[in-house]
């Protein structure tokens, strides 16, 4: 599905990214890997080559303008395109009620979940565009959807980043630039690991999927896959939860 285009993937040091860069690379794409966790990341490259395609890490803080665009300048340098990007890169932040959010950590989690998918837009249309097109996916959540409580700034963050998608999607797809965005439900990730460790949030987060389970990091991966191969030609600014039934409750 992707032959010899190359992909950027952010977050893929571990769990959903790294998932994504190397079903990618199975479907035939090189891989940018993206992550300030080095060792990770270089993890998640030699993984890459292991499928027989080319990989790049690349060091880059999302939460920094100038590491986002010095990102898409060294994709092009490297590979000289950009057919593919998946901006993955997340925190979870605190767990408190909104009143007594601390504004720090606020700013952290709009800076990294939502003006880190802007920044990385920013960059990576001008080099798709370059290019002849490509295809971007955002990851968002279900929480791009609903509320959370005790979540203000990832829900915020999220439904941002949904809106966000819709925009970019309106504004190039006539340049031949698709933008969609992908909502997961709670996955077995590193990020919800936390939660995992307790028994009694854990068999709660299961009971409120309504296929009893959480998701696999390579369930996620498969859609977003699809989403920028030529499979998915007439999608553009949508939204697709995976999410086990959780926001059809």
């Amino acid at each position: 599905m992707l032959k010899d285009k190359v992909a950027l993937v952010t977050g893929a040091s571990s769990g959903i990214g790294r998932a994504i860069a190397l079903a990618m690379a199975r479907e035939g794409a090189h891989v940018v890997v993206s992550d300030l966790n080095a060792a990770g990341g270089e993890e998640t490259a030699a993984l890459v080559r292991a499928c027989g395609r080319e990989a790049l890490y690349i060091a880059t803080d999302v939460y920094k303008p100038a590491d986002c665009r010095s990102l898409v300048a060294q994709t092009m340098t490297y590979f000289d395109r950009l057919d593919v990007a998946c901006n993955n890169a997340g925190v979870s932040g605190t767990s408190m009620p909104l009143a007594d959010y601390p504004l720090e950590d606020w700013m952290h989690v709009l800076g990294i979940n939502l003006s880190g998918v802007f920044y990385c837009m920013k960059y990576q249309i001008p080099a798709m565009l370059q290019s002849g097109g490509g295809s971007i996916i955002n990851m968002a959540s279900i929480l791009g959807a609903v509320g959370f409580a005790g979540s203000a700034a990832y829900t915020a963050a999220k439904h941002g980043v949904v809106g966000l998608t819709q925009t970019a999607a309106l504004e190039y797809g006539a340049q031949g630039v698709r933008v969609n965005a992908v909502g997961p439900g709670f996955i077995h990730t590193p990020m919800i690991g936390r939660f995992e460790d307790d028994p009694a949030t854990n068999a709660m987060l299961v009971a409120a999927h309504p296929l009893g389970r959480l998701g696999r990091a390579e369930e996620v991966a498969e859609l977003v896959t699809w989403l920028a191969s030529e499979r998915a030609s007439f999608v553009t600014g949508a939204y697709y939860p995976i999410d086990g039934g959780y926001l059809a409750r």
